[in-house]
């Protein structure tokens, strides 16, 4: 019996004054025999030696593959210019990604691959009241919470508090927030990466995870109680652990996902580690979503040196796991 060909994967432009479109491109010079594709944005935008197909449909984005990128054309209000952001493309970025999103959502893509926005951009010209991309995705699938996990060959992790002030994480940090966060980042690890019994380590929020509360007093309160509760319940997990001794290579041997207590003990980790190949997952959507774990780079933007590696490990991630 003749398989039906997989679905595309969409990729939403992200902010046109980035390095996007470049990285965009690159990707589909790289992967247009292994990955279908298609590109949603003005093709203006993209740069001026790139060759792109127009397609009216996502099911015509296979036969374009081999003359150029296929690009769903979404028309925005101004040019570009490479490294400084136009408020007047504000909406325009917003609108490709929940565009993309739909097209996912409907069955005519299999996944989203979301280029890097700036934030602040969209904020001065459109008024996004989102911090980022993630918590934009979770309005628009109605979904309860969604995840953000940094994933790689090396390294996958997972923080609880995401994009809010140093200060402010031990407040926001809840039982709650940390048993929600444990438990979508089991589901999405058994659903999309196919690990039946997944291994999560927890870290500690403090240094030496408190050290018997000497050095803080959250584990010993109640960060090692819900460890022992949820592994209770079945789920394989370990923790609180030292966040200074949880990432070399044989501590990450020990397990399949970290779970972090806020930004930068999650990225600082896996961006050393592998900083051009990982990639951003969103779990706890109805849809796969994956994104490059970089910015807009607005700095090289239109000199041609951008690395597109992890844009094109994130692409190649998405089939992966629409196909498994």
């Amino acid at each position: 019996m003749t398989r039906a060909p997989a679905l595309p994967v969409a990729i939403s432009c992200g902010e046109p004054a980035g390095i996007g479109p470049e990285i965009a491109a690159k990707a589909w010079a790289a992967l247009r025999g292994d990955v279908p594709l298609f590109w949603i944005g003005d093709p203006a935008h993209l740069p001026a030696d790139v060759p792109f197909v127009t397609i009216d449909d996502p099911a015509q984005a296979a036969a374009a593959l081999p003359r150029g990128l296929p690009v769903l054309t979404h028309s925005f209000a101004a040019p570009n210019t490479a490294g400084t952001a136009n408020p007047a493309n504000a909406q325009g970025v917003i609108d490709v990604i929940a565009r993309g999103v739909e097209l996912v959502q409907s069955g005519q893509a299999s996944a989203l691959c979301t280029a890097p926005i700036h934030k602040k951009a969209l904020q001065d010209g459109a008024g996004f009241a989102y911090p980022g991309h993630t918590e934009y995705l979770q309005a628009l699938a109605g979904a309860d919470r969604a995840v953000m996990m940094l994933a790689s060959e090396q390294l996958r992790v997972v923080p609880t508090t995401i994009h809010i002030a140093l200060s402010d994480v031990p407040q926001a940090l809840t039982p709650d927030l940390l048993r929600d966060t444990i438990r979508i980042t089991a589901d999405g690890l058994r659903s999309q990466f196919g690990i039946a019994h997944p291994r999560i380590a927890v870290a500690g929020l403090n240094p030496h995870a408190g050290e018997g509360g000497a050095m803080g007093h959250e584990e010993v309160d109640w960060i090692a109680r819900l460890v022992t509760e949820m592994a209770g319940e079945g789920y394989d997990l370990r923790g609180p652990l030292p966040a200074d001794t949880m990432f070399h290579a044989t501590a990450r041997a020990r397990y399949d996902a970290a779970v972090c207590m806020y930004h930068d003990q999650a990225l600082i980790p896996i961006k050393t580690l592998d900083f051009d190949r990982g990639v951003n997952v969103t779990l706890g959507l109805p849809f796969i979503r994956t994104s490059p774990d970089h910015g807009t780079a607005f700095d090289i933007a239109g000199t041609g040196v951008a690395n597109p590696s992890s844009m094109i490990e994130a692409l190649r991630m998405a089939h992966q796991m629409a196909t498994a």
